[in-house]
């Protein structure tokens, strides 16, 4: 499927007499400059992260850091899912 530009897509959607939208170029150059600069700034991060070295210690650190969080998201799991299974308990016993 071929893609049609915005003008194109407009006028199919409004017809030729339809106004223009208010700041439609402005929004759409801030939206594809606030995306551009986005972008960037990813790729810089990126190219950080791929120069910087990292120590064993410190690796360890990090895979210790999140093996710890995943344990206390899974622990907040199991705490909502028993919460979760005594109100359907007392709503049954209720109906």
């Amino acid at each position: 499927m071929p893609k049609d530009s915005l003008e194109t897509l407009l006028l199919r959607h409004y017809g030729d007499t339809a106004p223009v939208p208010t700041g439609l170029q402005e929004r759409l150059c801030a939206t594809v400059y606030q995306q551009a600069h986005q972008l960037d700034q990813e790729q810089q991060v990126a190219t950080h992260l791929r120069q910087k070295r990292i120590s064993r210690r410190h690796a360890v650190r990090i895979v210790a850091i999140g093996t710890a969080g995943l344990g206390i998201l899974s622990a907040g799991l199991e705490v909502f899912e028993a919460a979760l299974g005594s109100q359907q308990d007392t709503q049954q016993a209720f109906s």
